[in-house]
């Protein structure tokens, strides 16, 4: 994998091996007979994001299907964007119903630290009809520093 210019400068609140690149454990599926259900670890769930530079910001985008915009939040603290959620389950189904069930329904958040201050009103953000979640944040201006020496 070709080092990336913002190695080590966005970090998550996702799992360690994904964020050092490595590929997550094997898992192994039961059936309803064994394991009617995986049960959940915490009751935050989390979505994959991609990040990337384009054209002057760094864009945060997110597949978020089954999502409302009403449900959704965006929050900006520092250098910190966060994204939470929820995701409803859009029929009752019984817990023994399942062989499986590996799709997150409920309140879900992940946070990514980007290298610079966001300036929160110049933050942008579109939702499309096939629930993809697009927020464009303005990369930081360089200040040029400007040498002022005394004339003869």
């Amino acid at each position: 994998m070709a080092s990336s210019p913002f190695h080590g400068i966005f970090s998550s609140l996702g799992s360690p091996e994904w964020d050092r690149g490595a590929a997550p454990a094997a898992t192994t599926v039961k059936l309803a007979a064994e394991d009617p259900a995986p049960q959940r670890q915490s009751g935050v769930g989390q979505i994959a994001v991609d990040i990337y530079e384009q054209e002057g910001y760094y864009i945060i985008r997110a597949p978020l299907a089954g999502v409302k915009l009403s449900d959704l939040d965006i929050e900006v603290d520092d250098k910190i964007l966060t994204i939470r959620g929820r995701r409803t389950v859009p029929d009752a189904i019984a817990r023994d119903q399942y062989y499986l069930q590996e799709c997150f329904w409920g309140e879900f958040s992940r946070s990514v630290t980007l290298p610079c201050v966001i300036d929160p009103k110049r933050v942008k953000a579109t939702f499309n009809r096939d629930s993809i979640l697009k927020i464009l944040v303005p990369k930081e201006e360089k200040v040029k520093v400007i040498r002022i020496s005394e004339g003869g």
